[in-house]
């Protein structure tokens, strides 16, 4: 999952404007209820065509469970928000309840947080406080995934909380770093701790789902592509977790397969090196294959669209071609009577075949890749459409019950320093709260609850009209005319004012203005 890149350069907002804010203050766990108390630890179908002192912050590293008992963590810098009138700073896990907290919709069943790191993790304290939780009244299962308790907790933080989507079945989950070498200097790591999406992932099996937030008036690369297209990587195997070397001499390269129930070892010769080279060898299997198989097929439905699956089966023909076979096997068996229904359809294409098709489509439809395409394409897709930051990530377990939504953007670092030296910004909120939104909507299926539904895409239709109505974000605005030509007040605004135009207007939306 591309989320867990800590990298500004992922995070498709590209401002040098930065805007520093936060929300903070002494009153946290004043509202357990309202937050959540947490959990302590084959027919061949066409494509579609077509400037203050700084105070200080508690909260923003909190850990654990919201509340009493809730660790004292360190806190962070902060600066004054300007023009905004927020009243004084709370921390980020007790809500700012309005007088109609009771009008409320309710919801029946928790949702599991997943908090993160740097510039996302100020936004995403912004939009519970001042777009959820005023509006909806569930309880939150919240786990600090930010870097700094990931490593306090030996990472059994990240176990965790999968461990309690698995039980709940809806996750949402800020950006976090994915630490290198860097990183575990500048935080004094034990040490380098893997990446949160990769261990959530493991555990909950599935398929990273990522589809493009669509605004009439942000011009696309691919200008036919109309319709989002939705890209589900099989984020298991193949090169992630191959075994690679490098070769120094000359010699013979052979892989070796010795079965359990003891029968004789089977022995391929690869390659034989007349000198210094490379090799490597990576695997799938079914179980992992079939997961992917039934969540593609399931998304599918859920979104009526046709569904492409692609790989390089005329030179991969037994690694490739198992993927094809188990993909056909469980179409045939469990999908194929609704797929006919809904009048949408399956159907296997080569890569290379897809990537032109893809270009010339004007889009509505979901394509099932391989790990390693799923990984380049979905940067393709997002860039494609406009901007990184117009793009959403939602995790899909075979179950088709389970999900956990996250942004497909990073924790926007570079974005943050500036917000450390007290500088503004004009980052990007919209697949943080799109994060939000779907696993809500998700929640609201789940349950039965229309209300919440309901709520969901309005707050996502209100991001777009925002948008659409010529106020947005530097990386946005650059899009349109340029980043070399936009300038503040004309043709974007800071963090501040795009996340209070979107407040006001979804107020608005709901009747409350």
């Amino acid at each position: 999952m591309a989320a867990g890149r800590g990298d500004g350069r992922r995070a498709g907002v590209t401002s040098s404007l930065q805007e520093p804010w936060s929300l903070g203050g002494s009153d946290r766990g004043a509202r357990v209820r309202a937050t959540g108390g947490g959990d302590t630890h084959t027919q061949h179908h066409p494509l579609p065509r077509c400037g203050a002192a700084p105070v200080w912050l508690r909260g923003c590293w909190g850990g654990g469970a919201v509340g009493a008992g809730a660790p004292k963590t360190p806190a962070l810098p902060r600066k004054p928000w300007g023009r905004c009138q927020w009243g004084r700073a709370r921390a980020p896990h007790t809500p700012l309840l309005s007088p109609d907290a009771d009008k409320r919709i309710k919801v029946a069943n928790p949702v599991v947080e997943m908090d993160g790191d740097e510039m996302t993790r100020i936004i995403w304290a912004f939009i519970k406080e001042k777009l959820i939780l005023p509006n909806v009244d569930v309880q939150l299962k919240y786990f600090d995934l930010g870097l700094p308790h990931r490593d306090k907790t030996d990472d059994q933080v990240t176990i965790d909380s999968a461990l309690a989507t698995q039980k709940y079945s809806v996750a949402v989950k800020c950006a976090t770093i994915t630490p290198d070498e860097a990183r575990v200097e500048e935080f004094k790591l034990k040490k380098m701790w893997k990446s949160p999406n990769g261990t959530i992932r493991n555990i909950l099996g599935g398929t990273v789902f990522r589809e493009p937030i669509i605004c009439k008036n942000i011009p696309r690369l691919v200008p036919g592509w109309t319709k989002p297209i939705t890209i589900g990587r099989h984020a298991h195997g193949d090169q992630y977790k191959a075994t690679d070397f490098v070769v120094g001499k000359s010699g013979t390269f052979k892989m070796v397969f010795t079965p359990k129930d003891g029968s004789g070892a089977k022995e391929w010769e690869v390659f034989n090196f007349p000198g210094g080279g490379v090799g490597m060898g990576m695997y799938n299997t079914d179980e992992s294959i079939s997961g992917f198989a039934h969540s593609c097929f399931q998304y599918a439905i859920q979104k009526k669209w046709p569904l492409y699956m692609s790989t390089k089966n005329t030179i991969l023909k037994a690694y490739d071609g198992r993927f094809k076979d188990i993909f056909q096997e469980i179409f045939d068996k469990h999908y194929k009577t609704e797929f006919d229904k809904l009048k949408i359809w399956y159907e296997h294409r080569l890569i290379d075949d897809m990537v032109a098709q893809v270009l010339k489509s004007s889009g509505g439809f979901v394509w099932a890749c391989k790990n390693y395409d799923g990984d380049v394409q979905s940067d393709i897709l997002a860039q494609g459409f406009g901007s990184l930051g117009l793009m959403t990530s939602v995790l899909v377990c075979p179950d088709g019950k389970t999900i956990e939504a996250e942004a497909a953007h990073g924790t926007v670092t570079r974005h943050y320093r500036e917000h450390q030296k007290g500088r503004p910004t004009s980052t990007n909120p919209i697949a943080s709260i799109f994060a939000w939104t779907r696993g809500l909507e998700h929640r609201g299926k789940l349950d039965g609850n229309p209300d919440l539904i309901k709520f969901s895409q309005t707050l996502e239709k209100v991001c777009v009209e925002t948008v659409e109505s010529g106020t947005m974000t530097k990386d946005l605005a650059g899009c349109i005319h340029g980043l070399a030509n936009v300038k503040l007040n004309e043709h974007f605004v800071n963090t501040t004012d795009f996340l209070d135009a979107i407040k006001n207007n979804l107020d608005k939306a709901l009747g409350k203005k």
